[in-house]
């Protein structure tokens, strides 16, 4: 019995919701043709300028984040490429020892299980060095390029092709990811 009390009590409430809701859109679509009219006036025309301006800050703005976005993956990768530099340009002193060594190891010509020991972790730096971006400049012979070169000293030479060339590395100069991080000292041919 309380079931179908329940059920009345329901079927009244929609029975008295139903007409209720019709008389509510009708003066919703009034409403919004009152609206239209407004928006066709003065005022409505303020509200389409700043509804465009509004458009035209946040177009800006999303351009400008973009802009930002790009700028900090760039920057990234730029710090990733360079982030051992300073360390290895602090090994290149140590490179330069090395290179002195090997050249000293060979005038003397004897070859020996130390020798071939010192080589073998001469080359293991090397390679270690250049698989992080590190490239040795090659100068010798090419014509001198202040860009790249610093010229310590010039000196006579006897063949004409020879002038304005380097005809030899006091320093070699090396480069990081196609940067120079140490320019070469050299001898340039007059």
């Amino acid at each position: 019995m309380k079931d179908h009390t329940r059920k009345d009590i329901d079927n009244q409430e929609h029975k008295t919701d139903a007409p209720e809701a019709g008389h509510e859109q009708d003066a919703n679509v009034a409403a919004g043709e009152e609206f239209a009219e407004e928006l066709s006036g003065a005022p409505g025309e303020k509200l389409l300028s700043e509804l465009a301006e509004q458009k035209e800050k946040y177009l800006r703005l999303y351009a400008e984040f973009d802009n930002y976005k790009r700028r900090t993956a760039r920057e990234r990768v730029e710090l990733m490429q360079t982030a051992g530099k300073e360390v290895i340009v602090s090994l290149l002193d140590v490179l330069d020892d090395c290179d002195r060594a090997e050249k000293q190891i060979q005038e003397n010509g004897e070859k020996n299980a130390i020798t071939e020991g010192v080589q073998i972790v001469f080359n293991k730096l090397r390679a270690t060095l250049y698989a992080k971006g590190l490239k040795p400049m090659d100068c010798i012979g090419k014509d001198f390029d202040p860009d790249q070169e610093e010229a310590v000293t010039q000196i006579p030479v006897q063949d004409d092709a020879m002038k304005g060339r380097v005809v030899d590395e006091i320093v070699k100069g090396y480069y990081m990811n196609d940067k120079i991080i140490r320019f070469a000292k050299v001898v340039v041919g007059q």
